[in-house]
């Protein structure tokens, strides 16, 4: 059953935008409502990415707010194209919650993600074959069509480490993760070699966090330090039981200092890679 959507992510970023940029310039709702001939109260719904905007609207706001920086004028311009534009991941609606469909818009844009992960391997590091396991597992009363669909979308998601630009990819993976049979001992065996494989590419840094390091900077799970173009902030993505939450700012930077301390007791690359072929090997 498909999912009605709602509020788009790129949809309430565009309106954080353009209301930042009414208050820089010390403007009230109803006196820019006055200027495009709207009323305050769809000024607010814009804002608050609950009503698309018209291109035309927005090109009128970018002129009252005398925005005339080049690159700040098209991310706003391409933000309003696609605030309802659907993408190659709305076709999966029926295989992924809405908050997660909105990720996947973040994912594609990316320029760098970097991540801990603590359990499982890092869904754009996944074989097809770990990917079913897994998420059989996650939806053990799901069809063989949906299983299928959700290993294609999994699949699909990692074109952005071959696009022509690809996204740099810097991943700190739990040794936990490493050692649970997802789908028996062939599969792991398999996917334990494709991080060997993927590691050797100059855009995707793997680095294991050991048992050895004990307690450490993340009890509570994987999170995700995400960098999009200017003018985008970096943000910080956790899953948690109620799905995927996004985060800015301050507590963005918290997460970003922690991921410093997790890699400071992680084993380096090299390290990290005679360990999972270590582990390949006693299979």
């Amino acid at each position: 059953m498909s999912r009605k959507r709602k509020v788009t992510l790129r949809a309430q970023w565009l309106g954080k935008l353009l209301k930042e940029l009414r208050l820089e310039n010390e403007l009230t709702l109803k006196e820019v409502g006055e200027h495009i001939r709207r009323d305050f109260t769809t000024l607010s719904r814009f804002e608050a990415g609950i009503q698309p905007i018209h291109q035309s609207e927005l090109l009128a706001l970018m002129d009252l707010y005398g925005l005339e920086g080049e690159n700040q004028r098209n991310t706003l311009l391409q933000l309003g194209q696609e605030q309802t534009k659907t993408g190659w991941w709305e076709k999966y609606s029926k295989q992924a919650e809405s908050w997660f469909l909105d990720y996947l818009w973040v994912e594609s844009r990316a320029q760098t993600i970097r991540a801990y992960d603590a359990m499982p391997v890092n869904g754009l590091l996944q074989t097809p074959e770990y990917a079913e396991a897994w998420i059989r597992a996650v939806n053990p009363n799901e069809s063989a069509t949906f299983v299928e669909r959700g290993v294609e979308l999994r699949l699909a998601r990692q074109r952005v480490l071959v696009r022509d630009e690809p996204m740099e990819l810097s991943v700190i993976m739990d040794e936990a993760a490493l050692h649970r049979l997802v789908g028996g001992r062939d599969v792991m065996k398999a996917q334990l070699r494709h991080l060997m494989d993927q590691s050797t590419h100059p855009h995707i840094e793997l680095r294991v966090l050991p048992y050895s390091a004990g307690e450490h900077a993340s009890p509570d799970g994987g999170f995700s330090l995400i960098k999009m173009e200017d003018p985008f902030p970096q943000i910080a993505y956790t899953l948690g039981p109620a799905g995927g939450l996004y985060l800015e700012a301050e507590q963005a930077d918290k997460l970003d200092g922690m991921l410093g301390r997790l890699r400071s007791v992680s084993l380096d690359c090299e390290e990290s890679v005679a360990l999972i072929a270590a582990l390949e090997k006693r299979l």
